[in-house]
């Protein structure tokens, strides 16, 4: 887990945010392509009140189209 400086929790003001990756098979997959790899979902969150502030993907790469139309 990761430490966020230089912003504060829009809900308490803590001062103290994380970052943290959510565990198990929760990932963002592709929609109605359940075989092709998807990517990990992290989250920052207060470590005072535990309110999740964002999440992102980890390797939005993997949503980029690899077609190429001719």
């Amino acid at each position: 887990m990761a430490i966020v400086e230089g912003k504060a929790c829009p809900a308490c003001g803590g001062t103290e945010l994380a970052e943290g990756e959510q565990a198990g098979y929760s990932q963002m997959g592709h929609r109605g392509k359940p075989l092709k790899p998807g990517s990990p979902i992290v989250h920052v969150f207060c470590t005072d009140c535990g309110i999740i502030i964002q999440s992102y993907v980890s390797q939005p790469q993997r949503f980029k189209r690899t077609s190429v139309k001719v």
